[in-house]
């Protein structure tokens, strides 16, 4: 080989292999719902592989067998009839096994007594807590080890709500509300995605999904019950006036903060914004710095967003962010 078709290949070959350093996430099963389906693709997989082995099998056989005289039309049409008769029961069996694993997938193994709804928007989450009257934005928690209802909806365009390694995927439809149910089997931190094309940032939109412990959940839950943290320091209250000056509170509500005006229907709710992982629906860390440049350019992070870039003086933006950076 030479070293043009070197420089070539083995660029590919990493590429390849490193597909292979973790199983993807689909397969890499945390939760019931993701368990059945990954074993409903293993399945498939086999169910098509198994066939396909068999038919290259006799196609090499047949090509390479000695040829002889004798034979005619009947061992031929005799091939042929067993070949379609084990084509239809490998699909009849795959439809039957795509039916039990949908009507499992569609049931939980216990009831459901924590509801959450989620509500799509171009392009971030907002997740809300009825009953404990808590609202948030790109991150879910969940108690692990039981099934918790989801009632999803959109703001706007069809998106659809996807965990791979804890469920199936659902629709969310504006103006209709389809109920689902998720539930996690251990502790950790998962990526949820939009699996629907949403616009031109649909492949930014994802969510975090927080699986913890019973009281850990309840410790968040109670964490997010509270009201916004008040300026902690001159900086921080000429912070407070600056989201006033500035019109944030047109898009963004902080409970017990913001005018009536800001209903939080346009942009995140930012009562516990210090609290959360990441920005912007899962795109960058929420630190201090991505959350300045988040600020000052929406635009050039997630292009096609409805945050309009800001012009803020550099003490001003400083203040914004030391008074956000209280909303624990």
């Amino acid at each position: 080989m030479n070293r043009a078709r070197r420089s070539l290949v083995l660029p590919a070959l990493v590429v390849l292999l490193g597909g292979c350093a973790r199983p993807p996430a689909a397969l890499d099963t945390h939760g019931p719902g993701a368990e059945r389906i990954a074993e409903l693709f293993w399945f498939f997989l086999v169910a098509t592989l198994v066939p396909a082995a068999i038919t290259i099998g006799l196609f090499v056989y047949g090509a390479l067998r000695p040829r002889s005289g004798g034979g005619g039309p009947r061992p031929v049409r005799r091939w042929i009839l067993v070949g379609t008769a084990l084509s239809t029961l490998v699909v009849l069996g795959m439809l039957v096994a795509s039916i039990v694993v949908g009507r499992v997938v569609a049931e939980p193994r216990g009831p459901m007594d924590l509801t959450i709804d989620v509500r799509g928007h171009q392009f971030w989450w907002e997740v809300a807590y009825p009953d404990d009257r808590v609202l948030t934005a790109n991150e879910l928690h969940l108690p692990v080890g039981r099934p918790v209802r989801l009632r999803l909806t959109s703001a706007d365009v069809v998106h659809n709500f996807w965990v791979p390694e804890l469920s199936g995927k659902q629709d969310m439809i504006p103006g209709h509300t389809n109920v689902f149910w998720i539930q996690a089997d251990r502790p950790g931190i998962f990526l949820g995605r939009c699996a629907e094309y949403c616009g031109l940032e649909h492949a930014l939109m994802a969510l975090v999904v927080v699986a913890e412990p019973e009281d850990a959940f309840a410790a968040w839950i109670e964490a997010q019950r509270a009201p916004a943290r008040g300026p902690d320091g001159p900086v921080a209250e000429r912070g407070l006036q600056v989201f006033h000056e500035a019109e944030c509170a047109h898009c963004h509500a902080i409970q017990g903060v913001t005018p009536p005006l800001a209903t939080g229907a346009v942009g995140p709710d930012l009562t516990h914004l210090a609290s959360r992982r990441t920005l912007a629906a899962a795109t960058m860390r929420n630190v201090p710095g991505n959350l300045a440049g988040w600020i000052l350019g929406p635009h050039d992070h997630k292009p096609g967003n409805r945050m309009p870039p800001s012009t803020l003086a550099p003490d001003d933006l400083h203040a914004l962010l030391a008074y956000l950076g209280g909303l624990q």
